[in-house]
C-alpha cells in the first residue's frame, strides 16, 4: 500500500470512529506502528487529525463518541485485561452499579461467575451478559433507550436511582484527564452516569490507555470523586499517558495497571518490573464520599493506605512508565 493510500485509510478510520489507537491502525493498514506514527504526524501537520496518547482523534481537541460497532473492535485485548483486573475488586454478596460501555460489558461477563451479587445497571449489554448467571440479581433502571450504546437514559433512569446505595460504581467513558476527570460526548449519558456515582460509596473507572488525556464535552466524574482507575499499561513510547497517570495518582486516585493480553499470572512467574497489576495510592489520607458499605477487597488492590516507602516506590514505577 502506498503512503497516500495508507493515510487516506487512516483518515477514514478516525473520521468513522472518532479515536483510533496506533496499534489498531497498524493492524488495519498492515504495517508497523512506526510507519503509522509517521503517517499520523503527516496528517496532523495538514490539520486533518490530532495525535493523542498512542492514537489519533478528530481535530479540535474534543473526541466525539463512536457507536457500539466501532467501539467493540477497539482495544479489545486491553479491555479484556482491564475487566479481568476489575473483577477482582468485587466480592460475593456485594451490591454494585455498572454503567454502559464496551469495557463494562467485558466486566459483566466476569461478574457472572461471582455468586450473590446484585448489579444495578442502565446498560442492556451489561444486563444481557448477566441474564443467565446463577445467583446474580440484575436490576435495570427505567428510561429511554439510546440505541448507539444500548443504554437507558433520561429522567426515568435518573429517578429510578434516587435513594439507592451500593458499595461501588464501575464506569467507563470517552475520555479521562487529571484536570476534569471522566467525561463523555453525550449529555444524557453523562447525566445518568452522575446519578450512578451518587449511589455508590466508591467509584472505579475503567479506561484503556487510549482514553488517557482525551477530553470530551460533558464531565461525568470529577477527579476527586474517582477512587480507583483500572487501566492497561501504555506503550513504552507513550510518555503523555504515563504523565497523565502520574497526575491522577498525585490527586489521590489509586491506579491499577493490567498487562494487556497477558492474562492472570502467578506472582513468581512475572519478571521483576513487569507485574501484571500495580496499585498506586497517593500516600496519606484520601478524601472519601462518606462511609458507605464498600469493604476492602483482595490485596494489593484494596489497601486503604500504604507506608511512605511503598508509596514512593509506586510513584517511581509511574515515572518508569514515562521514561519508557
Amino acid at each position: 500500500m502506498f503512503a497516500a493510500e495508507r493515510r487516506q485509510l487512516i483518515l477514514e478510520m478516525v473520521r468513522a470512529n472518532g479515536a483510533v489507537s496506533l496499534r489498531e491502525l497498524a493492524r488495519v493498514v498492515q504495517t508497523s506502528e512506526v510507519t503509522v506514527r509517521r503517517d499520523v504526524r503527516a496528517l496532523e501537520a495538514e490539520g486533518l487529525l490530532d495525535r493523542r496518547h498512542g492514537g489519533a482523534v478528530l481535530p479540535g481537541g474534543f473526541t466525539r463518541e463512536s457507536g457500539f460497532p466501532q467501539k467493540s473492535h477497539l482495544a479489545t485485548a486491553e479491555k479484556t485485561a482491564i475487566a479481568d483486573l476489575a473483577a477482582g475488586l468485587v466480592e460475593e454478596g456485594e451490591a454494585i452499579v455498572v454503567g454502559a460501555g464496551t469495557t463494562t460489558q467485558e466486566l459483566a461477563r466476569r461478574l457472572a461467575r461471582i455468586p450473590g451479587l446484585t448489579v444495578v445497571t442502565n446498560s442492556l449489554l451489561v444486563a444481557q451478559a448477566l441474564a443467565h448467571a446463577n445467583r446474580v440479581e440484575v436490576v435495570m433502571t427505567g428510561g429511554t433507550l439510546r440505541g448507539s450504546n444500548y443504554a437507558l437514559v433520561g429522567s426515568g433512569a435518573e429517578q429510578s436511582l434516587q435513594g439507592l446505595r451500593v458499595s461501588r460504581a464501575f464506569l467507563s467513558g470517552s475520555g479521562l484527564t487529571a484536570e476534569r476527570g471522566l467525561s463523555t460526548s453525550n449529555m444524557l449519558s453523562a447525566s445518568v452516569d452522575r446519578a450512578l456515582v451518587q449511589a455508590a460509596a466508591e467509584v472505579v473507572v475503567l479506561a484503556d490507555h487510549t482514553k488517557l488525556g482525551s477530553d470530551t464535552m460533558f464531565q461525568t466524574v470529577p477527579t476527586d470523586l474517582i477512587t480507583r482507575l483500572v487501566t492497561d499499561e501504555p506503550p513504552g513510547h507513550d510518555d503523555r499517558a504515563a504523565t497523565e497517570l502520574q497526575a491522577l495518582a498525585d490527586q489521590g486516585v489509586q491506579i491499577a495497571v493490567a498487562g494487556a493480553g497477558s492474562g492472570p499470572a502467578p506472582a513468581e512467574a512475572v519478571p521483576p518490573g513487569r507485574q501484571t497489576r500495580r496499585d498506586m495510592p497517593l500516600p496519606g489520607q484520601r478524601r472519601t464520599r462518606g462511609g458507605g458499605p464498600g469493604g476492602p477487597g483482595p490485596q494489593p488492590l484494596r489497601s486503604a493506605a500504604v507506608p511512605a516507602e511503598q508509596g514512593q516506590g509506586d510513584r517511581a514505577r509511574v515515572a518508569d512508565l514515562r521514561r519508557r
